[in-house]
């Protein structure tokens, strides 16, 4: 069914002729999903469909055109997300430019899907004929919900041994609630798979080996389910036009045409999700998938893009003929030519060389070489029109999320809500050389990866690592060796214990140094408190009758501060606090500021130790969001890490919001951990809250997080 395209001439602002496919007929489409689900398998019987590459690859075997990246082909799923164009002629007769973007299942590279969702016009859902709807599907659901985000979803694997399309239907239903639409039913199923019921014609598909398809009659063992479905097919999408709803009452049978027109609005409107089925392997049901993406999917002109200028929101179409307007989406490091940024146009037509300003640093970039990407197959484009995909190299000042706009106009779509990395590592450079590096590689690491969030913790002395998963780090150093050739170790995190004092006490620090000409000498009485907890440190000058001349004050308070900061008894740095300087002695010779400042050190020692000494540990806030019949597992777990539950809420999806107040220390793997105790259906916040007391039989333990001298 693939077919050159015919020249199509567009006229841009600037008066020249541009030949492209036009806006109208461009499908920018995310394919998303669980992992595990066959969306890569099925981005490769598309483009092979297509006639865009001669064979499919496999992505067990590493063959895959779209996982290409060594740590990809390593764990045989996809963890970045892969652009797959393609041209289709579709049964309409007309052709189109269809940018599949293909992306990972697995929750720790969400931040790959949320850059897809921001540059597609549809999500297409693939979900196992065999799994079913897993968590993940679920929560890009509601992602895609939230952007407004046209979807339709394609039942795959039905070639698959225990494939059941109608139980995977109902768990739609039950997931997602009305609109789920079938417009196909399974000839067949698993291992005697060889055709589809076309739900709207009535017809038999039966498909050949080629992966084209042949009509026949309706087999009489699915005739009756099949007209059944029909039915309550068209009044759903009848019901959505009051016009042809009238006519369809008062007895016109509405066209496969009408019926898809109509349905294309409602696909638009995002109230009702076609449902259809096949097999990436055996190439059922590829080229309906096809065929029902450019016929019922949105053109990037039917979803005007939001910008911001002058703290004003305003919708601008992708129109070719407007001023030029891209957004960065993607940005990739590529060994051999650099910076590749992948991007979507706004508006307007974008040719080689063009200048650019970007909106957020206002240096001016220059379209050099412009491509489009298939995999990592690059082909020269001379322009790009309004709502096409392309990438284009060497953008020195412009990173993902930025916006490109003519000079004058500084216009920029609305920063995206990044996700919060919730699990973290300390990396530990191998060599010197590897830590001279380190700080420029993980900034081009960041530039790929924006879920990635990099923390020099000062109090702890570690540089933390942070992402959304383990798997996601151990890719993330993975690439930092292989891309950036800097070698890294990873430790655990220490956490930032604090000590205190547990009561009053006095002490006198005392230093009394001759070895011939000038001495040391110094005598300060110092009294210490405890402070409420988070009130830090207060220092009161005490001094009276010039016990200690006022110009050794100072020096005074920065021993103490001094002593503080590198730790008390246990080695913990020291707050919450007060500390008065009541009386002393000086020598008018003898003392001098480092005299007084060694005295006052020797002195808060001393007096911390007659008081005692608490350890305090911080203590974070967690909001755990789970499905109800998991809130008593999860309150348990919270118990079990020495955490106080405040409360739980129900959210608007009906999932239980679960509070409570947890030791940090307790929470290092709870990324991990949540995942495992929930299969992968909860989810969790989690930020400072207080410091509270470490109980004595853990401070043992807690020493151990000190760093090694």
């Amino acid at each position: 069914m693939a077919a050159t395209v015919p020249a199509t001439t567009v006229i841009d602002l600037w008066g020249y002729a541009v030949t492209s496919i036009p806006t109208e007929r461009i499908r920018n489409v995310a394919l998303v999903g669980h992992a595990g689900a066959g969306k890569t398998t099925l981005a490769e019987a598309l483009l092979t469909r297509a006639g865009a590459v001669p064979r499919a690859g496999r992505v067990d075997d590493g063959t895959s055109l779209l996982d290409t990246d060594p740590e990809s082909q390593k764990r045989h799923i996809s963890l970045s997300l892969a652009l797959a164009p393609f041209e289709w002629k579709a049964s309409d007769g007309q052709t189109y430019k269809v940018n599949l973007i293909d992306t990972p299942g697995s929750i720790d590279f969400a931040g790959e899907v949320d850059a897809a969702l921001a540059v597609a016009d549809m999500a297409v859902f693939v979900v196992s004929a065999v799994e079913g709807v897993e968590p993940n599907t679920e929560m890009l659901w509601r992602a895609a919900a939230a952007r407004k985000l046209p979807r339709m979803l394609f039942v795959s694997k039905e070639d698959k041994e225990r494939a059941d399309f109608h139980a995977v239907v109902e768990q739609l239903r039950a997931a997602f609630g009305s609109g789920i639409a079938p417009l196909e039913l399974p000839l067949g199923e698993a291992a005697t798979l060889h055709g589809i019921a076309d739900v709207l014609s009535e017809e038999a598909l039966e498909y050949e080996a080629d992966g084209g398809h042949h009509t026949e009659p309706m087999p009489a063992d699915v005739a009756d389910e099949e007209h059944t479905l029909h039915d309550a097919v068209v009044e759903e999408i009848v019901s959505g036009d009051d016009d042809q709803l009238e006519r369809y009452l008062s007895g016109e049978v509405p066209t496969v045409a009408d019926l898809e027109r109509t349905l294309a609005h409602e696909v638009l409107d995002g109230v009702e999700f076609p449902v259809l089925l096949g097999s990436a392997q055996t190439g059922v049901g590829v080229d309906r998938l096809a065929d029902f993406i450019c016929e019922l999917g949105p053109s990037p002109a039917d979803r005007p893009a939001m910008v911001e200028a002058a703290g004003e929101l305003s919708d601008v179409t992708a129109d070719a003929t407007g001023a030029p307007l891209a957004y960065v989406f993607k940005t990739l490091a590529d060994p051999y030519i650099g910076q590749l940024s992948l991007f979507k146009v706004l508006s307007g037509t974008i040719r080689t060389d063009d200048k650019l300003v970007n909106s957020t640093s206002g240096v001016e970039e220059r379209m050099h070489a412009m491509f489009e990407l298939r995999g990592k197959e690059q082909s020269a484009a001379s322009a790009v029109v309004a709502g096409d995909i392309a990438a284009v190299a060497k953008l020195g000042n412009t990173h993902t999320a930025d916006t490109l706009a003519p000079k004058g106009t500084p216009v920029k779509v609305p920063a995206p809500t990044r996700r919060t990395p919730q699990y973290g590592v300390a990396i530990v450079p191998h060599t010197q050389a590897d830590d001279d590096k380190l700080g420029n590689a993980l900034g081009r690491l960041q530039a790929e990866d924006p879920s990635l969030y990099v923390d020099r913790v000062e109090e702890t002395g570690q540089t933390v690592l942070r992402g959304l998963g383990d798997t996601h780090i151990a890719v993330a150093i993975e690439r930092l060796a292989r891309k950036f050739g800097v070698n890294v170790d990873t430790a655990e995190l220490r956490v930032p214990y604090r000590e205190t004092v547990g009561g009053r006490a006095e002490a006198e620090g005392k230093v009394k140094k001759q070895s011939g000409g000038h001495g040391q000498f110094a005598v300060v009485n110092l009294r210490v408190a405890p402070l409420d907890r988070g009130a830090g440190f207060q220092f009161v000058d005490a001094i009276v009758g010039g016990t200690i001349p006022r110009n050794y004050i100072p020096a005074v308070q920065a021993g103490v501060e001094d002593t503080m900061s590198k730790g008390g008894v246990h080695g913990f740095p020291v707050v919450d606090v007060t500390v008065e300087c009541y009386d002393g002695k000086y020598h008018s010779v003898d003392s001098s500021d480092m005299a007084f400042k060694t005295a006052s050190s020797l002195g808060f020692k001393d007096a911390m130790a007659a008081a005692g000494v608490v350890v305090l540990e911080p203590v974070s806030l967690l909001e755990v969001t789970v499905p109800s019949s998991l809130q008593g597992d999860i309150m348990g777990d919270i118990t079990t890490r020495r955490g106080r539950v405040q409360g739980s809420t129900t959210n608007e999806h009906g999932e239980q919001v679960v509070s409570a107040l947890v030791p940090t220390a307790e929470l290092s793997r709870y990324a991990i951990d949540l995942r495992s105790m929930t299969g992968g259906r909860g989810t969790f916040t989690m930020q400072h809250d207080h410091y509270d007391v470490l109980p004595s039989h853990l401070v043992d333990k807690a020493k151990q997080s000190l760093p090694k001298h």
